[in-house]
């Protein structure tokens, strides 16, 4: 009765017409992407579109008011049109937290994407808005049933199809992807107390690791401390790390003389929340809010060495009102805390400022220190931030987008290179302890819809350089096969300054030799949570309950999935890490409450 109600009025219009946009709009994201073809492919595809629409036809048909009916159907046009560019660039439509995070330090990069094609696409899904009213309220009654028997079908069996269909999320409706991921996505449960159960300890056994950094403990007892945190620097683009082209040689210098992990991972694709991983040897959670870790009581790296006597300084060169970043730095230990709004520059942009200026800036608070005093600086640059934009050319011909990043990557190195030379200058670099990582990496397309960093969990996402360098002690480079994870980087100090770590981190010193797997995850988009165990990669997607595995010595690229051939690693992997995750909640909840 519902649904003959729904023909015959003008509810049926609406409806038809706006499931018509939302199908002209996903083929329009889908245009040019290799699709998995079968029988399933449609409904997968399509089934959010017309639950969402057959939604709207009953809130219209109950609402009763045809204008309201319009305004509501205008603004579901509207929005699908606006999401059309966006899951074109990011292979997603917007979902909660990326509305979080599309604030004005962001409007470089959306300007960088509003190209002509882009305003085409979206201009084309607001003329079908328009027109296809008129088209569908000239349908007859049985034209409109044979329209909607496909939509009350496909709606039922959009699961299962999309459990068979690799669609990397592109199947969700814009509106429909919104309200998903405004609700939590990972139930918060406590199984264990903390610290009963060790979550990195290998599941299968991972043999015991040659590198044996012992005799390290204790040897910057003393000496200064810089950690550095490199914007979006991945691994694999550095000469250290295998690339052919060199676009950090400052670094590649400082690696010639210091201990270099070849498999180190952020916590998190995503700077603020890597940054209390790191601060705070703490998992972040998912489905929790930047702002709420301002509650946690774990001391920060910059606590632990105030109470040692050190001075504690963190240096940004962008801006603190990013993503809740406040509440991660705030009454954490540092005297001195300071962003682009402070420092200023001679270069700006949405982001922040040019480097120079807050490495002159960090050099000043050092000169301003009584000698012989004791000091932690963190350093933050921004440039490798997309849009990649430097204040001057790069050495590198711009011939694709990641030629502009490689740029933007030389220019943060020049300031790199400016803040050892002015420490060295000062005669204080041989009582240094250098810690030089980046927070997370870069993607350009090689899997497929994974651009920037944040959506996804491949090796090109989280596995990051590290980099540890005392100046007259170490003098020649040791490379260190064992996994790492950012969230050991505070106690990993501490060790080496001979120190003790809070009881509450959880991350371990990296220079303990037992091999320990890392763990990390993503809610930006799908819901990812995935690990590094020796030679395996795994990555599990809440959403849909697919699994990927890979051999990352046999496939370092992760193009080979052989989750298939390994069931019982892959069921021991996904019941630790959705136990993990749901016990990192129900931490992180504890403690705000």
């Amino acid at each position: 009765m519902v649904v003959t109600q729904a023909i015959k009025s003008g509810a049926a219009t609406r409806a038809l017409a706006l499931l018509g946009v939302f199908i002209i709009a996903k083929l329009a994201i889908l245009l040019g992407r290799p699709i998995q073809l079968s029988l399933w492919t449609p409904i997968a595809y399509f089934w959010q579109d017309a639950l969402v629409a057959l939604a709207f036809s009953l809130l219209d048909i109950a609402i009763r008011r045809p204008w309201i009916g319009w305004t509501i159907y205008g603004a579901a046009v509207l929005y699908a049109a606006i999401n059309v560019p966006i899951a074109r660039v990011l292979s997603s439509p917007l979902t909660w937290p990326m509305i979080g995070a599309a604030g004005g330090a962001l409007s470089d990069s959306i300007g960088h994407h509003a190209t002509p094609a882009n305003l085409a696409l979206m201009s084309g899904a607001i003329a079908a808005g328009i027109v296809l009213p008129f088209l569908t309220h000239r349908l007859k009654a049985r034209i409109r049933i044979a329209l909607i028997i496909p939509a009350l079908l496909f709606a039922p069996l959009g699961p299962f199809a999309t459990s068979r269909v690799e669609t990397i999320g592109l199947d969700r409706n814009a509106i429909m992807a919104l309200a998903t991921t405004a609700l939590p996505r990972l139930s918060a449960r406590v199984a264990v107390k903390e610290g009963e159960e060790d979550w990195r300890a290998s599941l299968f056994g991972a043999g015991s690791n040659s590198d044996d950094l012992s005799r390290w403990r204790g040897a910057a007892a003393g000496r200064n401390v810089v950690l550095i945190a490199l914007e979006s620097t991945g691994a694999e683009s550095l000469r250290p790390y295998g690339a052919s082209r060199d676009p950090m040689p400052n670094l590649s210098e400082m690696a010639r003389g210091a201990l270099i992990f070849e498999d180190a991972y952020a916590v998190y694709p995503e700077s603020i929340k890597a940054l209390f991983s790191i601060l705070c040897s703490r998992y972040p959670a998912m489905d929790t809010e930047t702002e709420s870790y301002a509650r946690i009581t774990t001391p920060s790296l910059a606590s632990v060495l105030k109470a040692a006597r050190y001075r504690a300084a963190l240096f940004h060169s962008g801006r603190f009102i990013y993503l809740g970043m406040k509440a991660v730095v705030e009454n954490r230990g540092f005297e001195v805390l300071e962003d682009a709004g402070a420092i200023g520059g001679h270069h700006e942009s949405s982001f922040g400022v040019d480097e120079p200026s807050t490495v002159r800036r960090a050099l000043a608070w050092v000169d301003s220190l009584p000698r012989g005093e004791r000091f932690f600086i963190t350093y933050l640059p921004i440039a490798g931030h997309h849009p990649y934009e430097t204040p001057e050319p790069g050495p590198f011909p711009e011939r694709e987008e990641s030629d502009r990043y490689l740029n933007a990557l030389h220019y943060s190195d020049a300031s790199l290179g400016a803040l050892l030379r002015g420490l060295r200058d000062r005669g204080l670099d041989r009582n240094t302890l250098f810690v030089i990582f980046g927070d997370h990496g870069q993607a350009f397309g090689r899997h497929q819809g994974n651009y920037g960093h944040s959506l996804f969990l491949y090796e090109e996402n989280i596995r990051v350089p590290y980099l540890i360098a005392l100046p007259g002690l170490i003098h020649q480079q040791v490379r260190i096969a064992r996994t790492i994870s950012l969230i050991d980087t505070a106690p990993t100090i501490l060790d080496l300054l001979g120190l003790p770590a809070p009881a509450d981190y959880q991350g371990r010193s990296a220079l303990d030799g037992r091999p320990r797997m890392a763990l990390f995850y993503t809610d930006y988009s799908l819901s990812l949570m995935g690990l590094r165990d020796d030679r395996w990669k795994y990555i599990y997607e809440l959403d849909s309950g697919r699994s990927k595995l890979f051999d990352l010595r046999q496939d370092a690229a992760e193009l080979n999935d052989l989750s298939h051939l390994h069931p019982e690693r892959v069921s021991a992997y996904r019941n630790l890490l959705t136990r993990w995750g749901a016990a990192q909640k129900a931490l992180i909840l504890a403690q705000t409450d």
